[in-house]
């Protein structure tokens, strides 16, 4: 069962920042270009944590680690950051224009702590495969800090949305943003101790699928082994005014270690306002290639049929909605070519090893199998660690990429519908990397959850 807990979050003072100078899009959606804009926001940015900059006299004693624990342990010290005094769950609301449209959307979800469970307990899913480097970078900064700074994104059913009903305020709201994609973000406190109970009770019989954060979530999930296996909940060394007497869970059964939960976001994938995105795929620095050799051997496993090469991202779009209502649909665009990939042919099981019927349907394991490693010839270890894969999730952007001469060749595509992840996701089954972009992101910052 899910064990959803409430917190004393710290947060932010907003007499001494404003929130807009310091929350952060999640660490692994900051490029150098954004990371230097929010060093210049504010001297509190949370940035300075989660993504410090480097520098070239780095060691073991002095590092982005290092300094993210200092900064986090001054600004405490300074109040910069305050504890809240009840323990809360937090409603996040996310107004959004949908990219490439005039649409409006609202996504609601909440902000608790989670248990974190092994995946054989069948209680927390995964849907994608995560690298060994991004988690040894988010343990060590774990380790420094010994706190949550970023949600993990997390997916719960409720066709009825009982819990997004009983989860609303009239009151104005604790913390209010607007991020730099133009996305309002809204926290309330939630404090009453009925209504937290009462959402506790409904969210126990849930299954949790993880949308974004599967590097954090495991990251976490290690730091708790460690931590068992040291056999202590309190780190060695940590400061008294930090002890983690108070931040320890209570529930009907037995108390929780603090390393036994992680801050999380709480979405119903039944909500209308939930929106995944596609990632589209550049290929670049092929040693040859031709988009007349890449049509015919992309015969052997599509119908394949040229459009127009001049189209713009918002026609693409339009030609992926309509070719996708019967199946899979893929247009490659290279710089005086567009093809329509569909109706996928017979080609056997060998390319296919090892993966389910349901699996093979999706659009972004046939660009994978068919294009990427068939016709093009890119490794499965090369497209993981992109050495000729861009992502890019703008169409327009991909396209202005090829006709630029920074790439071979565009493969754009619709996205991976909700159905389709909870089905795989619940099969124990995973997508390739960058199959989902649920958009938007969660900010970090806005609530933080201190171990110690």
């Amino acid at each position: 069962m899910a064990h959803i807990a409430p917190f004393r979050a710290l947060r932010y003072d907003p007499a001494r920042v404003s929130l807009s100078q310091v929350a952060t899009q999640p660490y692994d959606k900051i490029t150098p270009l954004m990371q230097e804009t929010y060093y210049a926001a504010s001297p509190y940015n949370l940035v300075r944590i989660i993504l410090g900059q480097k520098n070239a006299t780095d060691n073991d004693r002095e590092n982005p680690y290092t300094r993210a624990a200092g900064f986090f342990h001054d600004w405490r010290r300074q109040g910069i950051f305050l504890q809240d005094s009840q323990p809360s769950l937090y409603l996040y609301t996310e107004r959004f224009t949908v990219p490439g449209s005039k649409t409006e959307m609202e996504r609601r979800g909440f902000i608790g702590l989670g248990r974190i469970e092994d995946y054989s307990a069948s209680i927390v899913f995964r849907h994608e495969q995560t690298l060994a480097k991004p988690k040894a970078d988010r343990l060590d900064l774990l380790r420094a800090t010994r706190s949550h700074f970023g949600q993990i994104f997390m997916l719960y059913t409720d066709p009825a949305g009982e819990i997004e009903n009983l989860l609303v305020s009239a009151n104005a709201p604790d913390m209010e943003m607007r991020d730099e994609y133009g996305v309002l973000h809204q926290v309330w406190k939630i404090s009453d101790p009925t209504l937290v109970d009462l959402v506790r009770g409904k969210m126990r019989d849930k299954k949790l699928i993880i949308a974004d954060g599967h590097h954090r979530y495991e990251t976490a999930l290690n730091y708790r082994n460690e931590r068992r296996a040291a056999g202590s909940s309190s780190a060695p060394g940590a400061p008294r005014q930090y002890s983690s007497e108070d931040s320890l869970v209570r529930s009907a059964g037995p108390e929780l270690p603090p390393h036994d939960l992680a801050m999380m976001t709480f979405v119903n994938m039944d909500s209308p306002g939930l929106l995944i995105l596609p990632t589209h795929r550049v290929v670049h620095s092929l040693g040859s290639f031709s988009a007349d050799t890449f049509r015919d051997r992309a015969r052997a496993y599509f119908s394949v049929e040229e459009v127009d090469p001049s189209l713009d991202g918002a026609r693409a779009n339009a030609i992926l909605r309509e070719a996708g209502q019967s199946g899979t649909a893929l247009l490659a665009v290279t710089r005086n070519h567009a093809f329509l990939l569909d109706t996928p042919g017979s080609v056997g099981s060998g390319i296919f090893a090892g993966l389910s019927l349901r699996q093979q349907s999706l659009d972004v394991v046939q660009l994978h199998k068919c294009v990427l490693e068939g016709v093009l010839g890119i490794s499965e270890d090369a497209i993981r660690d992109q050495h000729n894969v861009r992502y890019i999730r703008d169409a327009g952007e991909a396209l202005a990429q090829v006709r630029d001469g920074a790439a071979n060749v565009a493969f754009l595509m619709n996205p991976v519908r909700m159905q389709q992840v909870r089905d795989i996701a619940f099969a124990s089954e995973v997508l390739p990397q960058k199959s989902t972009d649920f958009y938007p992101k969660l900010l970090s910052g806005l609530t933080i959850y201190a171990l110690e």
